[in-house]
């Protein structure tokens, strides 16, 4: 899992850049901080389908880097968690309080797994902002810091989070799984991740924000943004 420390490098880089610059309803409520409903409740409602049925999936051997990658992925969904959590304390914008109760859903999720696998959980009982990948709790350090200079900073906080759990499910996707357990999780986590990315594009848009995106293609932005 080489690539994960790659894209840290890559992810500082661009926060550093960022500082500075300033099925969803895309039509504005006249409640600024208030996301399109579906963006939480798409995710929550995913996960818990995904509870539902897991049990009817085979367990399959795991390779190594399926191990690693769940082990990482558990964590990297708290991440998001404990980040929005953090960002609706500090500026009371409701979408962060309504994603991290999806994020919760999501950290339960793989927690199936690590418990059907009888894996380690790396989150224990590690409370909010703590974390036992080392990475990760820098990241977290880094996240909150930047997403403490103002609203719009907080909510491209969020949108580039949920841009890169999406490009690192897809290369979970794409390079390492082949268990239909897993498969099933991790491409329910990422329908969750792309509410929450057009929710967070929403949230910025009524600020007066476009935002470009920093991980993904152009291309890959637009179709989930554009997705009914």
């Amino acid at each position: 899992m080489k690539k994960r420390n790659v894209m840290f490098g890559t992810l500082f880089l661009v926060m550093m850049g960022m500082m500075g610059f300033t099925s969803c309803d895309s039509g504005f409520n006249g409640e600024e901080d208030v996301a399109p409903v579906s963006a939480a409740d798409e995710a929550v409602t995913t996960d818990t389908s995904t509870a539902t049925c897991i049990s009817g999936l085979p367990m399959e051997e795991l390779s190594d880097s399926e191990v690693i990658g769940i082990t990482y992925m558990r964590e990297e969904e708290k991440l998001a968690r404990d980040v929005y959590v953090y960002l609706y304390d500090k500026w009371g914008i409701r979408t962060f309080d309504n994603i991290s109760k999806a994020e919760q859903a999501h950290m339960n999720a793989v927690l199936l797994l690590i418990d059907r696998y009888e894996l380690t959980d790396p989150v224990g009982d590690n409370d909010y902002g703590v974390f036992t990948n080392d990475d990760l709790q820098e990241l977290y350090d880094q996240l909150t810091a930047d997403g403490s200079v103002s609203e719009i900073e907080a909510l491209k906080v969020g949108a580039l989070i949920e841009e890169v759990d999406i490009n690192d499910l897809d290369e979970e996707l794409e390079s390492y799984i082949d268990n239909q357990d897993i498969t099933k999780v991790y491409n329910n986590l990422r329908a969750g991740s792309e509410a929450h990315l057009r929710a967070f594009v929403w949230n910025l848009k009524v600020r007066g924000v476009e935002y470009s995106p920093v991980i993904l293609t152009q291309e890959e932005y637009e179709e989930i943004i554009n997705k009914d």
